[in-house]
Order: structure tokens, then sequence, then C-alpha cells
């Protein structure tokens, strides 16, 4: 009998091609609600999911003949991998597809942050012309700090050769990573050591609310943070305070704790005060969760996952 596969993302045809051509017949239908999709996942034995439908319990009960579900991307944070796992349901995800977007977004980030690029650029447009206020800051000679060396902190340190700057970085569950690119550290090193601290750790129970108070108050200097994993990892309020204390002197995020609000309450009254804070900061640079989004991304991203797919269904 031929295996099913469901797609309820937007991907790439390059996966559905893949798929196919593999023997498997693929349903894509990306704009299914989570009520449908209940009704129908007991007919499938693949599954591809976007972030915003939870492939809960209920979920992973209704699917009776499943063996795999994937998520087009590196955050699992919306599958209960767990439970999935122990009805023996394999959890995949395809974060080399966008790692190198990613490590090049944040070396962006990090130059647009050192150099005021944004700033200057909106001042300009303005008809402004400040030389001296926007005197950037070079990162060569700094100690960049990366607190999480998978795939996406791995390329973004890969990047970072031929600024002449230090990389240091911090992996509670990996060792003897060091290399050519990257000196493997001790996390009470990244704090005594960083100028600037890049967050590449997926959102788990462990790392949700990770960088507070607690852990900016740490650092032995002021430090630059970018953040291009996700938006909960940072508690924004607490990084608001570190800005206004001058323990952070900027910040640079792809991702925010409230990107998930209504665009009514993003910028009306009800926005949070410490959102407000951020979009007004000249030493802040925004973008909207866009560090893997290019168009050779998107190709790649839906390949690796094919593959996958492939590798457990036709086995």
């Amino acid at each position: 009998m031929t295996k099913k596969i469901l797609i309820i993302d937007d991907v790439h045809p390059v996966m559905v091609e893949r798929l196919r051509e593999a023997g498997l017949e693929v349903c894509v239908n990306p704009g299914m609600s989570r009520r449908e999709l209940l009704k129908a996942v007991g007919e499938y034995d693949g599954l591809v999911v976007r972030s915003k439908i939870e492939v809960d319990r209920e979920v992973l009960d209704a699917a009776g003949k499943l063996h795999c579900v994937g998520r087009v991307g590196a955050g699992m944070e919306t599958i209960d991998v767990e439970y999935a796992e122990g009805k023996g349901i394999r959890c995949l995800n395809s974060p080399e597809g966008n790692r190198d977007a990613v490590g090049e977004h944040a070396v962006g980030l990090l130059l647009a942050l050192l150099n005021n690029i944004a700033r200057a650029d909106s001042e300009v447009r303005g008809g402004l012309w400040q030389r001296e206020a926007n005197r950037g800051v070079e990162l060569q000679g700094k100690t960049v700090g990366i607190v999480g060396y998978g795939n996406m902190g791995a390329a973004f340190a890969r990047r970072l050769q031929g600024f002449g700057c230090r990389v240091a970085a911090y992996d509670k569950y990996k060792k003897g990573f060091g290399s050519e690119y990257v000196e493997e550290v001790t996390l009470e090193q990244l704090y005594e050591e960083s100028d600037v601290v890049s967050l590449h750790v997926p959102l788990t129970d462990e790392t949700r609310y990770m960088v507070d108070r607690r852990f900016l108050e740490r650092f032995s200097k002021p430090i630059y943070l970018l953040n291009t994993s996700r938006g909960a990892v940072v508690k924004t309020v607490d990084l608001v305070k570190a800005m206004e204390s001058g323990s952070v002197t900027g910040a640079a995020l792809d991702v925010l704790e409230y990107e998930n609000m209504t665009a009514d309450a993003m910028g009306g009254e009800h926005e949070p005060e410490a959102l407000t804070y951020l979009k007004k900061s000249p030493r802040v640079v925004l973008t909207p969760h866009v560090a893997g989004w290019t168009a050779e991304s998107k190709v790649k991203l839906a390949a690796v996952l094919a593959e996958k797919i492939k590798e457990v269904i036709c086995s």
C-alpha cells in the first residue's frame, strides 16, 4: 500500500517533488485548521506542520499510523517531542537548510549595531547629517561569545573569520567542538570575556527566559546582545533594565518575545512598555524573524526535510 504524507506548511515545491519521486502519495493543504487536522491525520504515515498548529498529545493520539512529524526549520517547540517519540514517532527538522542564512543575517545585525547603520540611515532620510553622533565601534579585537554551538552557532562562527575578532562559544550539551573557527569556553569565561553575546539555542523549558536579570548581571563589562534564536529566550523587561543601567550597550534582535501579538496590540495602547522601549531606542536593531528567511534557504529547508522523511518512511 502506498504510504501517504500530509503537508500543512507552505513549503517549496522541491519537497513535494522529491517525496513523490520516492513513490509517496503527498497531500498539500497549508490552510488546514487544527480541527481538520484532527479528523484527517489518522490516514497519514508522515506529517509536515507549520508553527501555528501545535502537535500535542491530542494530535498525536489521533495519528494512528504516523511514522514521523516534521518541521521545516529548526524550532521544535510546537511539537511534543517526548510524547511523540514515546509512541515511536520520529520528530524531524531541517536546521541544515537555513543555517547559512542565519549566520549571514547575524553578522549583518552585528555590523549594523556596531556601526549605527539603521539609525544613521533613518537620520539621513530625515535630513540629518550627524557624523560624530554615529561614530561606530570596530569588531576587530573584540570577543564574540556564542551561546549554543549547533548548526546556527557554528555557521555564525565561520562567518566571523576575517574580522579579526576572537570567537568563543559555550554549549551545555556539547564538548570538544573547538576548531579553527571557534574557541570552546566555559560559561564563566563567557561572562568574563565577552564584548558581544549571540544566542543560538532552541526554545525549551530550560532556555525560556534564560537571558534574564541574573544572566545579564554576570558579565564583567557592558555587552552587545544578539538574538536570532527565539524571542522567549530573552526576558525583555530585564533586557530593557540592563540597557537602561548600561550593562547592555545595544541589542540586535531578529526575534521578540511579543512577536505573536496581534497587530493592534503591537502598536496600540496595550503594547508592553518594554517593546515600546526597544522600538524607540536608537541602540536597538530589529528585524521580523527573518534571519533564516532567504530565497535559497526555502529550497534547502524543504529539500533537507524531504530526504529525512524519505529515510524514515521508505526504509
